[in-house]
């Protein structure tokens, strides 16, 4: 009728309605009129579900309404063996469709949320599961830190070390409003066992409070949605999925899952979240001004503890065993433990750095060993053998290729040489920084049949043992001891002139000492007799001492008598 309307003619007004001409004149003139049928409520064919529907089915419903049609059929077929073939599956799917739609209880609405700008900011951790990803080769278990800015969409992800830790959850949430320019007013998480996990004791009653200082510090309210809700924080969870999908894109792009490092993946992913943020940049730019300030400070996101460095150049933290290097033995170590690092002070002076071990969440184990034979070497070297039976063995070698290596050093050379070749390699590996070059080196030479220590220190000129520094020493003048000489006997005399005996003859001292030896130092000592001045003994009536001189100045032998 409106083709007719516009001027068409009754063939072309017809065909554009998709009817005959005769059918087209027919409602043009009034005469036509559509066949009004009944609704098809009959059945044409017998229910084969009329003996069990109402009185077992919909009873089951009824009880359980999430119960599946695939559920109720398979129910039949166990309970009545051979009475219900499969052409009843689908008459039994339409008839719990339509009985959930009609008499089924009411389904949870999903009301739409609008948000305000610079209100609220949204953690949560996630884990990446469409892909492995390896650093240097091996197996790099983590967790991704995920805030996302309610109003604007404004996202930051960050690599997350071990489990969903407070000092993982501070760090993470500093670094994301501190990149962002602001802080919102309310920040929401689910559950986080960072924060929220009540597990019983002090120490966890002490995490939440650290979570609300964090927050107070920050001036935001935390709030959370209510537990094994997750649709409540729709606008963190959907964009998990959304961003893991384009990061597993990214990856197949790339064409590799491994990284040299964990900075290379934490930048791969920092560049991912500029495209990302680039197409909201323009909702970003009118959020940033309802985001208010930020402290001066930020907030400690690290675990103070307090350690002793053990007579081994260990360090023990959370079950896990640190060497530290020996000159710390002794001292107490003031830590400040980070999710990915530990960083060692004695006073207020940082001392050593050291990377963070986890345990695997799928290993039975709680210890683990973080070894440098850096730290240890200096001492390893004075004692190689100590190497041979070492509980850190294996944890002193620096890979897999030198593991490799020491066991092949073991078959073919004696034991205690091995462990001297082992420990100065390692040796030098730590003073030059030449890991890969000793590893080529020796594997080289072993399989040459050549390899020596003295070969080893001369190729990668080390002094095997330190020069003794040449001592210049100068022999002093023997003339000193003729002064000593004339000085004592010429005051002796002065003293006591008249109290030598009668009968005794003094001899003079012979020649200059300084003259009868040769300048120089003597290898010999020459004697000379000298008649020295008598001894004068005080006389006791028990005691009587006798001496005499010979003529020839040689002194006898003192009688005395019992």
């Amino acid at each position: 009728m409106r083709a007719r309307e516009s001027g068409c003619t009754q063939e072309t007004a017809a065909a554009k309605g998709g009817l005959s001409v005769r059918t087209g004149r027919r409602i043009e003139k009034g005469e036509h009129q559509p066949q009004r049928r009944k609704p098809h409520d009959w059945r044409t064919r017998a229910d084969p579900l009329a003996e069990v529907w109402e009185s077992e089915l919909v009873t089951l419903l009824q009880q359980q309404p999430k119960l599946q049609a695939m559920t109720l059929y398979e129910y039949l077929q166990q309970k009545y063996p051979g009475k219900y073939g499969s052409s009843i599956l689908r008459t039994l799917q339409r008839r719990v469709q339509q009985w959930k739609a009609s008499s089924g209880p009411p389904r949870e609405v999903m009301f739409e949320q609008s948000h305000r700008p610079g209100v609220m900011g949204l953690s949560d951790f996630t884990k990446l599961k469409q892909v492995k990803i390896t650093i240097a080769g091996k197996p790099f278990e983590h967790l991704l830190y995920h805030y996302r800015l309610a109003y604007s969409g404004w996202q930051y992800v960050q690599v997350i070390l071990g489990g969903e830790s407070f000092i993982a959850l501070c760090q993470g949430l500093q670094n994301a409003i501190e990149k962002s320019g602001g802080c919102p007013l309310e920040h929401r998480s689910d559950s986080l066992s960072a924060a929220y996990r009540n597990l019983g004791g002090r120490t966890n009653e002490d995490l939440t409070q650290m979570y609300q200082r964090l927050c107070q510090h920050y001036r935001m309210r935390p709030t959370r949605n209510n537990r094994g809700i997750a649709h409540e924080n729709g606008s963190i969870e959907s964009p998990h999925g959304y961003f893991k999908n384009r990061l597993h894109q990214a990856l197949l792009l790339r064409g590799s899952c491994d990284f040299d490092n964990i900075a290379d993946y934490q930048g791969f992913i920092n560049q991912m979240m500029e495209v990302l943020n680039a197409k909201i940049c323009q909702k970003f730019q009118e959020e940033q001004p309802y985001l208010h300030s930020l402290p001066e400070h930020r907030y400690p996101d690290y675990e103070i503890l307090s350690v002793k460095v053990t007579r081994q150049s260990t360090i023990t933290v959370r079950c896990i065993l640190y060497t530290v290097p020996s000159q710390l033995i002794g001292q107490r170590l003031t830590i400040h433990l980070y999710h990915d690092r530990l960083i060692g002070f004695v006073g207020n002076a940082l001392v050593v750095e050291l990377p963070r071990i986890h345990v695997p969440s799928n290993s039975h184990l709680r210890r683990a060993r973080c070894v440098n034979y850096c730290h240890v070497i200096d001492s390893l070297r004075h004692k190689p053998r100590a190497f041979l039976h070492c509980s850190w063995q294996q944890d002193l070698l620096p890979n897999d290729n030198y593991r490799q290596l020491w066991q092949q050093m073991l078959t073919q050379l004696d034991a205690y040489d091995a462990c001297r070749l082992m420990v100065e390699a390692l040796y030098i590996a730590a003073k030059l920084d030449k890991e890969q070059a000793i590893l080529t080196y020796l594997q080289a030479q072993l399989q040459a049949d050549t390899l020596s220590l003295t070969a080893l220190q001369q190729h990668f000129h080390i002094v095997n043992s330190p020069q003794i520094p040449v001592m210049q020493i100068q022999q002093h003048s023997l003339g000193q001891y003729d002064q000593l000489l004339n000085y004592v006997s010429s005051s002796d005399r002065l003293r006591h002139p008249a109290s030598a005996p009668q009968g005794t003859q003094v001899v003079p001292h012979p020649a200059s000492m300084a003259k009868s030896g040769a300048a120089g130092y003597q290898p010999a000592v020459v004697l000379h007799s000298i008649s020295a001045y008598p001894l004068r003994v005080r006389e006791y009536p028990a005691l009587s001492i006798t001496s005499a001189t010979s003529a020839q100045g040689s002194a006898t032998t003192p009688k005395i008598p019992l």
